[in-house]
């Protein structure tokens, strides 16, 4: 076996790992959980990185068509995560208005008064407001900056034309990436941005090999099951964010009732960690875990940069 094909195949043997394992990670982590997306951020970092690593051992030819095929996937690659980048950026205000509203029902907590209560009414609905502003930015984020066409799988046959050897098979190795990274990119949009009603799901007929192409079918068909099978509305996906809602929620109706009743001062009882911690603790996972992804993102970015001198250099002979 010559050195080239078997630094392909070992691509393709890292991806098809890299997705399995991901696919497996649903069995710990929630589902689109911050945890989960920062795993989906990260397999998408390393498979460029080693497309970067793997292009000097297959002896490209200088100028060939290969490095412009590259740059168009790295250009769908960023601008993908700069409007993912700004889905999550715009958590900021959501958690800031939380904590407000954390602070407020602490307040309330030590000294429960009509006046005190008042403010944690104010808080909570500034916080539902803050969310429901979110996600009609993300809404319109998704549908002015996202274009359908960046993110639809290559229907190309991937095993029987002569297209997926083409430059000693870094076109097939493309071909890899440009799949599994429209898989990795669609679980990043929907978890963080926003996620849109009508997923573009790749024809069955493309999964009849084995290899990654088996791995990406079974992790797509994976996540649009667990989202349809999630009561929840088209809009962010986000396990930390959906559960903030939902404490948000559920505490403004227990206010609601107990307003009815006369007695706001008695809800705050219940477990040992209350509510308030607990409504404290979703806001905490939600800020850390966005400002995480952020930064993964960020490096992404500076990732991607370099990735594109390294093969301009390549093609300079410097």
């Amino acid at each position: 076996m010559k050195p080239s094909s078997s630094s392909v195949n070992g691509f393709f043997s890292f991806l098809a790992h890299g997705l399995d394992d991901l696919d497996r990670s649903l069995a710990s982590d929630a589902f689109m959980s911050l945890q989960f997306l920062y795993r989906a951020a990260g397999l998408l970092r390393a498979l460029h990185s080693q497309l970067t690593y793997l292009v000097p051992k297959l002896h490209l030819p200088v100028g060939g068509k290969w490095l412009d095929e590259y740059m168009d996937e790295s250009s769908r690659l960023w601008d993908v995560c700069h409007v993912i980048k700004l889905g999550v950026s715009g958590m900021e205000n959501y958690c800031s208005a939380g904590a407000d509203m954390v602070s407020s029902l602490e307040e309330w907590r030590r000294n429960p008064n009509s006046h005190h209560a008042r403010q944690v009414k104010r808080a909570i609905s500034i916080c539902r407001r803050e969310a429901m502003g979110l996600e009609e930015e993300n809404r319109v984020l998704m549908e002015t900056r996202i274009e359908p066409m960046s993110l639809r799988f290559d229907d190309r046959a991937p095993m029987e034309s002569r297209y997926n050897n083409g430059y000693n098979g870094f076109r097939g190795v493309l071909y890899a990436l440009k799949n599994s990274s429209s898989l990795l990119l669609m679980i990043l949009l929907w978890g963080s941005v926003s996620c849109w009603p009508e997923p573009a799901v790749m024809e069955d007929s493309l999964f009849f090999g084995p290899g990654f192409m088996a791995s990406i079918a079974r992790l797509q068909q994976r996540v649009v099951e667990e989202t349809e099978g999630t009561d929840a509305r088209p809009g962010i996906l986000m396990h930390e964010f959906r559960q903030a809602r939902a404490a948000t929620e559920e505490l403004l109706q227990e206010l609601e009732r107990a307003a009815a009743m006369g007695c706001e001062s008695d809800i705050m009882g219940g477990s040992p960690k209350g509510k308030v911690e607990g409504l404290k603790e979703w806001f905490g996972m939600l800020r850390t875990g966005t400002d995480m992804l952020v930064g993964q993102i960020d490096d992404f970015f500076d990732e991607i940069v370099e990735g594109r001198k390294k093969l301009l250099d390549i093609c300079s002979h410097r």
